[in-house]
């Protein structure tokens, strides 16, 4: 049975120093501009790379329509800077009055099936979601309802690149219950009494599964005090590593696995003008001040692989201090949140490593309370920071883990020029391209500045995050697909912040009774 790579496979051959807990930071220096980077010219103490004075050129604004219609006509290109791309009403670097970027991507759920019972909550109509009646047919002709999960975990469902084209099925939404029939039937224990798994745990009818306010209290608050967006969308139709790629890159570079891509012709710093891979190339040309924050093994390694360990490594003379490659966890990002330090822009990762019964990342078969509470615990820290008046923390999960949503996604542009490489390792057999977004899935934006109970309903991917933090710092688009990209900004009030008095949420809480079921029917080994 296809399954996806595992987060281990990572690990074979990589010195464990350079990973496990690990943040990588760009060091800031020399004359500054407003937000705190480096002008362009120079390249400051430590640093490897200068900043391309292109960047700095000015830029003729379009106005908010033409922005618009070229950003749907997939007008706009790798290299473009989101002044050129974002109508004039749009703020861009030093209009945005955030110092502090902070994005946390979980795991493996849809928008229906954590969100699709907002508007019962909050008492609206305008939220896209899941009719009640909805369903999919099953392979015996039945139909599995839209249904209230049973339990806080499921059994793992099908998130590959052939699965979830099924699952879309050409637009219709309508192959996950056929799809995930047995799906991952394999990796069941044995009962509780020591006989045979419950064949009920692999049944196509758990994609079908939905969560409300009584099991996911904390999110739900969030989205009642802040802003989200209910046409956010994976980057594309397939799994883990092409959708995070789309962040760090805007790209999966053809991949439709998780396999790495081939980045071998892109060294930095940089040797030809447009080479750099991803945003932290770019952010590390604009000396921004970037840290990354994991628990086990940055998700950015899906791009640079072993790379990542030395790829923004100090010149000779700085290696001692500040160290290249220092040890740092959530502890870490929990300190400079206290003291008032968190750099420009923070990249926390859960450990997306261990994904078992009581995983933080929420994938399957992950108690959702964990993960939850995981999360909870860092915006309760953000909302009590000293940096907490000009701070946007962006959470959203990496794709739909093969649960149900009904909104089929819309076509999106093209990233580049790559081929698609099905990958035979995984059995990927479905041609297609990147011509297309992933299923829907959450975005909260916990901020000051974000609207109050505010719904956007532009589509977005993950590459519109990056696009607010290309806007914010003033670097170009990595890829036609960010060139184009919505950078949220309807999300927030820049000139009235509406809470910078933190409103009051309850701790999320780990149900003891749930968590026991979760670590008696699901592995409890690894992952």
């Amino acid at each position: 049975m296809r399954r996806a790579l595992a987060w281990s496979s990572i690990i074979v051959g990589i010195p464990l120093v350079a990973y496990g807990v690990a943040s990588f930071s760009a060091c800031s220096g020399g004359d500054n501009n407003s937000d705190g980077s480096v002008a362009c010219g120079d390249i400051p103490d430590g640093a490897l790379a200068a900043t391309p004075c292109s960047w700095d050129q000015p830029v003729t604004r379009p106005d908010d329509t033409t922005a618009t219609q070229n950003r749907a006509a997939c007008t706009y290109k790798r290299g473009d800077m989101p002044a050129a791309t974002l109508g004039s009403s749009s703020p861009v670097d030093k209009d945005i009055p955030i110092t502090n970027v902070i994005v946390v991507m979980m795991e493996n759920h849809s928008f229906d099936n954590y969100f699709g019972h907002l508007n019962q909550f909050l008492g609206r109509t305008d939220i896209e979601s899941a009719p009640a009646d909805a369903g999919n047919l099953t392979t015996d002709g039945s139909v599995a309802p839209y249904t209230h999960a049973p339990h806080l975990c499921t059994l793992d469902t099908d998130h590959e690149w052939d699965g979830t084209h099924l699952e879309w099925a050409d637009g219709g939404m309508s192959g996950f219950a056929i799809e995930n029939e047995g799906w991952s039937a394999g990796d069941l224990v044995a009962s509780p009494d020591g006989g045979p798994p419950d064949p009920a745990l692999a049944s196509g009818a758990r994609s079908m599964f939905y969560y409300d306010q009584t099991d996911l209290p904390f999110y739900y608050s969030l989205a009642q005090n802040f802003a989200i967006a209910d046409h956010y969308h994976a980057s594309a139709l397939g799994p883990t590593w092409v959708n995070r790629m789309f962040f760090w890159a805007g790209t999966s570079f053809g991949v439709t696995a998780n396999t790495f891509p081939d980045i071998s012709k892109s060294p930095f710093p940089p040797d030809v003008a447009g080479s750099e891979v991803g945003i932290l190339d770019e952010l590390e040309e604009r000396h921004a001040d970037w840290w990354i924050y994991a628990d086990a093994l940055p998700t950015a390694a899906v791009v640079y692989g072993i790379g990542l360990a030395n790829r923004y490594a100090r010149l000779p003379q700085r290696r001692v201090h500040p160290n290249p490659v220092s040890l740092s966890d959530k502890t870490d990002f929990f300190d400079a949140l206290a003291a008032g330090q968190l750099p420009s822009i923070s990249f926390v990762d859960p450990d997306t490593q261990h994904e078992n019964s009581d995983g933080q990342d929420e994938h399957p078969p992950a108690d959702i309370h964990i993960g939850q509470k995981w999360v909870s615990d860092l915006v309760h820290a953000v909302m009590v920071s000293p940096q907490w008046a000009h701070t946007a923390l962006f959470i959203t999960w990496d794709e739909h883990g093969g649960f149900y949503d009904h909104l089929p996604p819309p076509p999106a542009c093209v990233p580049d020029s790559l081929p698609t490489i099905l990958n035979l390792t995984t059995q990927d057999t479905i041609a297609g391209s990147f011509d297309r977004y992933g299923v829907r899935v959450p975005l909260i934006v916990v901020s000051p500045y974000a609207k109050k109970g505010y719904v956007g309903h532009a589509t977005y991917d993950h590459t519109s995050i990056a696009r607010f933090i290309e806007a914010k710092f003033k670097i170009p688009a990595v890829s036609n697909r960010d060139a184009n990209a919505d950078a949220m900004m309807d999300l927030f009030d820049f000139s009235t912040p509406q809470q910078l008095t933190p409103p009051t949420i309850p701790d999320a809480v780990v149900d003891p009774t749930g968590l026991q079921f979760c670590e008696s029917t699901y592995p409890h080994d690894g992952g």
